[in-house]
């Protein structure tokens, strides 16, 4: 891989990872379409630490609160705290329950065309989702495990997290920033037990070509920042519902592929 594919390929991980369009289903489809194997596992670490360096410089104040409410001196971070560790055990519950049928989805362009048509339906729904008024200390342990449970089901290919998680809250009323910003920090353990599977699973050993990892995660990190500050600006202006036309023409486009060949 040279530098420059490194970048090309971090540049759509940072873009498809925050906007609601499907990372995973931008990877399927391309796999099928120009018939690209599997991603390299270390490059594939690279560029989502880079993605979740990102989470982390655009949510610094948050997980700064998570952390002093570990402490004990933040009752809201603490508050915090707890609905993202109820909303994860259902995350990993799906996960760990239903590992071998999700990847199984990874080899049928058909069933990411159908999940990215029911992302485009669950984004423009959200077009007449009244502001919502649920702030922290209303939100209750109850959304929460519907935002984790939304977020488990979202590892379907084609099913993008966060925008399924996303629209999850603001259909359950909170507001959108609130929504917004416990689904960002609510992906963060998941990333990071992800990236802690995959580093087990490196070969110990090989040799490395620093230039397409480089390349890779800083791209990667930049794009993701960058999207991400354009995806909160949208929900804030309640215009999540924009980027339904693009899953709905990406998913029909991926069933008739999928039928013509």
């Amino acid at each position: 891989m040279s530098w420059f594919t490194g970048a090309v390929l971090g540049l759509l991980q940072g873009i498809t990872e925050f906007l609601p369009v499907s990372s995973s289903g931008h990877l399927v489809l391309a796999q099928a379409l120009w018939g690209l194997g599997e991603p390299d596992l270390l490059f594939d670490v690279v560029v989502h630490v880079g993605t979740l360096l990102a989470v982390a410089v655009v949510f610094r104040s948050e997980l700064w609160s998570l952390w002093r409410g570990l402490m004990g001196r933040d009752p809201a971070g603490r508050r915090l705290l707890g609905l993202v560790i109820l909303g994860s055990i259902p995350t990993a519950m799906i996960g760990l329950a239903a590992k071998d049928w999700f990847e199984s989805l990874f080899a049928s362009p058909a069933a990411v065309g159908l999940a990215l048509l029911a992302t485009g339906g669950l984004l423009m729904v959200t077009r007449w989702a009244p502001a919502g008024r649920r702030g922290l200390e209303q939100m209750g342990w109850g959304r929460a495990v519907l935002v984790g449970l939304a977020q488990g089901l979202a590892i379907t290919p084609g099913l993008s997290r966060s925008g399924t998680t996303i629209a999850v809250g603001l259909l359950l009323g909170l507001e959108r920033r609130l929504a917004a910003r416990f689904s960002f920090v609510l992906s963060v353990p998941a990333i990071v037990g992800a990236l802690v599977l995959e580093l087990a699973d490196l070969p110990a050993g090989r040799e490395v070509a620093l230039g397409p990892l480089v390349a890779g995660g800083v791209v990667a990190a930049v794009s993701g920042y960058l999207a991400l500050r354009l995806l909160l600006s949208l929900v804030q202006h309640g215009r999540l519902h924009w980027f339904a036309w693009y899953c709905w023409a990406l998913g029909l486009a991926a069933l008739a592929g999928w039928g013509l060949g």
